[in-house]
């Protein structure tokens, strides 16, 4: 039961005095910073999970705000209308008064073993993914400058759309500046724009990008590769708010939320004088780190299937729905240098050249044929062989499971526990 002590709850409800003990009795203590009686729903990034009494005023504006943030749980009287409807606004499950500690806590063991919240967007039940789903939902409940690192093909723009649809900016502007592609020549103009007359050519008043942000998000895509002067260029608007167009003899005043993407390290390009210290902090108010697909390979099997629903309508004369295990074997035992956006093109790939309704392993690229019959022979230890198989019977049960520790333990037809215990011991990242 310590265990569940971890959780911050927020519960929502006109009888909140009423559920201390319930909670108490599963280890959980509900303190007044964890509760709200009238509501505000202010500080929401501190909370894990809500309980939301659907016989309260306004409980539907409140479920359609707290669940794009923390999974939320319902409950209430028995009025099947009213759980029926609360479930399609999208609560996690729906529980009758009055609450019971058994059913409490298999909410609270269910929640461990799954994502914090479900992003448009973003594919993985990988507990590795855990801390960017926090990152994304804490970044947007907040108006601070956030920097995203990770390797290419990761899905750092993706993660810095959620952010913005998640955000209270969600209906301005999503504006991305591809940082490689403007050269120095062209920077003011591009970012800050031009008046009428400021050079020659120079026919109309043009807004830049930054004031087409305005009151949205701005994101600059591989910040680690700009030059020095757009450093110092961007610098002043991100302290200040405020810039001048070409030609201009005012400062324009902005009200925009910077997002920066790099496959970079940038603490290293500080020290190395090739980044400005300054600006990294500017940017690195909110930090959050994508893991490689290679850390996250039980992912694999669900991004696979996003895959193959996004890309199969553009076979015009047959119908992918799936993916052989023999395929999936050798998509789930690749290092994938490309991560995400590799896997994509291959899967895309595959249904362009499958003659089946399934993706088969003669359908993948070469150089992943090539690994996948190039099989080494048999060596080391009969301790070596057995743990080699056991990875292999875990690794499947992960696959099949999507992720789920519990499912998977179920499958291996051992406890969750011990399961748990091999995990640890072949260093296998969940």
């Amino acid at each position: 039961m310590s265990s569940l002590k971890s959780f911050n709850v927020l519960v929502i409800s006109d009888e909140v005095e009423k559920l201390y003990d319930i909670f108490e009795s599963i280890g959980i203590t509900l303190r007044k910073s964890f509760q709200q009686k009238k509501q505000t729903l202010s500080n929401l990034s501190f909370y894990d999970i809500a309980f939301l009494d659907i016989d309260t005023e306004g409980w539907e504006n409140r479920l359609m705000k707290l669940k794009q943030y923390i999974p939320v749980i319902t409950f209430g009287n028995s009025d099947l209308k009213k759980a029926i409807k609360s479930m399609k606004l999208g609560a996690t499950d729906f529980l009758q008064k009055p609450l019971k500690s058994e059913e409490l806590k298999e909410i609270f063991e269910n929640f461990k073993d799954k994502p914090q919240i479900e992003i448009e967007g973003i594919i993985g039940t990988s507990k590795i993914m855990d801390n960017v789903y926090c990152g994304i939902r804490k970044a947007a409940l907040t108006d601070s400058n956030v920097l995203i690192t990770g390797e290419s093909g990761t899905g750092k723009e993706l993660v810095a759309r959620a952010i913005h649809k998640l955000s209270e900016r969600k209906e301005k502007p999503f504006v991305v500046i591809n940082c490689t592609a403007i050269p120095d020549t062209l920077l003011e103009s591009e970012l800050f724009g031009f008046e009428k007359g400021a050079f020659t050519g120079a026919n109309y008043t043009k807004k830049g990008l930054i004031e087409w942000a305005n009151e949205g998000t701005l994101f600059f895509d591989e910040i680690g590769d700009v030059s020095p002067l757009f450093q110092t260029k961007i610098l002043r608007v991100i302290q200040e708010g405020e810039f001048i167009r070409i030609g201009g003899t005012s400062y324009i005043k902005v009200d925009v939320r910077f997002i920066a993407a790099t496959n970079k390290d940038l603490l290293k390009a500080c020290k190395e004088g090739t980044f400005r210290e300054d600006l990294f902090y500017r940017l690195n108010v909110i930090h959050i780190e994508i893991p490689p697909l290679r850390s996250r390979k039980e992912d694999i099997p669900a991004l696979v299937e996003h895959f193959i629903k996004k890309h199969s309508s553009k076979r015009k004369d047959l119908q992918v729905r799936g993916i052989t295990d023999e395929a999936l074997d050798v998509l789930m035992n690749y290092s994938f240098p490309g991560n995400i956006r590799e896997l994509e093109n291959i899967i895309e790939r595959a249904i362009a050249f499958t003659n089946s309704a399934e993706i088969t392993v003669k359908d993948l690229p070469a150089y992943l044929q090539k690994n996948s019959i190039s099989k080494k022979p048999l060596q080391g230890t009969l301790k070596e062989a057995i743990n080699n198989f056991e990875k292999e019977l875990i690794w499947s049960a992960l696959q099949k499971s999507r992720g789920n520790i519990s499912k998977a333990a179920k499958i291996l037809g051992i406890h969750r526990q011990q399961l748990q215990r091999k995990l640890k011991q072949f260093k296998i990242a969940t």
